[in-house]
This record gives C-alpha cells, sequence and structure tokens, in this order.
C-alpha cells in the first residue's frame, strides 16, 4: 500500500481529524482523547451518508469511522470515500477484532484499524502516525493481517471468462455489484461512474460470460467466489 505523505513546503498546522460513529458518548470520549497539541477534532458524523456528505467538504487529515454503523456500514463508507479524498488517511475504530474485518478494511483503502479499547495515548500516536503515512494496526493484529492477505492471495480465482476474453478488474467489481442485486444506477454511484459506463460494463461482462441476463451473470460470479 502506497503511502500518502503531507506535501513538501506546505503550511504547517494542526492535524485535522474527523470522527464518525453512531454513539455520541463514544464520539465524545475521542474527542478528549486527541485533546493535545497539534490535533484538533474539525468534524463529526452519527452515520455513513452524512459522512459521505461532509467529509468532501472538510477533506480532514485523518478519518477516525467505526465499522459497525447503521445503515451502510463502515467498510463500504472507506470504500465509497477513498477515491472522493485520496488526501484523508482513513482508520477505522471499532469493538470488531474480526480478521476479515481488518483485511476488508484495509483492502478497500483504509489506513489501520484500531480496536475501541485502545489507549488514549496509542490513538493518540495512531493518528499521528496515519498522518505521516503509516499503516496503523496493532502489533498483535499485524502478522494476522499479513498471513491473511497472503492467503487470499493464494486462493485467488484465475480470471473469470474464456481465455482471451477474460473480465477487466474494474468489470469483476461491477459483476460483483450486480451479483449483489445493485441497479446500474446504484452501481454508478457506489463507482463513482456514469450509468452509461456501467451499462456499457454490464454489457461487456453478459458478453464475456455469454449469458443472456444479470441474474445468469450473477448465479455464475457466485460460483467461482
Amino acid at each position: 500500500m502506497q503511502s500518502r505523505q503531507p506535501i513538501a513546503g506546505a503550511p504547517t498546522g494542526p492535524i485535522r481529524v474527523m470522527l464518525v460513529d453512531d454513539h455520541s458518548l463514544v464520539r465524545l470520549a475521542i474527542r478528549q482523547a486527541l485533546g493535545k497539541p497539534g490535533i484538533e477534532v474539525v468534524g463529526e458524523a452519527a452515520t455513513a451518508e452524512d459522512a459521505l456528505s461532509l467529509a468532501p467538504q472538510l477533506r480532514p487529515d485523518v478519518m477516525l469511522v467505526d465499522i459497525g454503523l447503521p445503515g451502510m456500514n463502515g467498510v463500504d463508507l472507506v470504500r465509497e470515500l477513498a477515491p472522493r479524498i485520496p488526501a484523508t488517511r482513513i482508520v477505522m475504530l471499532t469493538v470488531s477484532t474480526d480478521d476479515a474485518d481488518v483485511a476488508d478494511a484495509v483492502g478497500n483503502g483504509a489506513a489501520g484499524f484500531l480496536t475501541k479499547d485502545v489507549a488514549p495515548e496509542a490513538l493518540v500516536r495512531a493518528v499521528r502516525g496515519a498522518h505521516r503515512g503509516d499503516l496503523v494496526v496493532p502489533r498483535q493484529m499485524a502478522a494476522r493481517l499479513v498471513r491473511n492477505l497472503a492467503e487470499r492471495s493464494r486462493r485467488a480465482p484465475t480470471p473469470i471468462g474464456a481465455a482471451g476474453n477474460e473480465i477487466s478488474p474494474r468489470e469483476t467489481e461491477v459483476l460483483r455489484l450486480v451479483a449483489e442485486g445493485y441497479t446500474d444506477r446504484e452501481i454508478a454511484k457506489r463507482l463513482t461512474l456514469s450509468q452509461r459506463t456501467v451499462e456499457t460494463h454490464v454489457s461487456n461482462v453478459l458478453r464475456k460470460l455469454n449469458v443472456d441476463n444479470r441474474r445468469e451473470a450473477g448465479r455464475l460470479y457466485r460460483s467461482f467466489t
């Protein structure tokens, strides 16, 4: 994962942090823990939907995001936001220690993963580390994360489609959302594409898979994964 470093020569100032958690008491505790010189909490959101609206306006340096949000979860929020605000470092802060959550969060653009029992001093260090471009993961989870990512790589399926007519990574992403039941309009919104582009991808996928409709394409995708 490529680190994003602050631009050399840019004006220095406090690290601007945004909090995304549906519990107001948790946000208050985090805000108090981050009440240190050089760190400023500039915004809060209780839902992913609110964060999607607010974060592109604030463009914080670091975001602390709970995975278990109501409605859209934190991993989906990262997937949506990371391409829109690439300079923002998004760190998951959650009660979950599930390896799949860790891998999904980091794989979709998160810059780290912390549990909510993290000590206040460690949280401050993590925010500063994320701002520097570090991948922020507790030591006891780091080895598991590396092993899991390596195992996923070994188990990665071969490209879907006939030899010489394989589906591209972008088409595979579209196909995954088709298999999950999203419409072309919804896919376009999630991937920040035009609906016409999505329709073209779907048409290409159906042709390459030699199927007649989206339902058959989704069924075939699930059989490969």
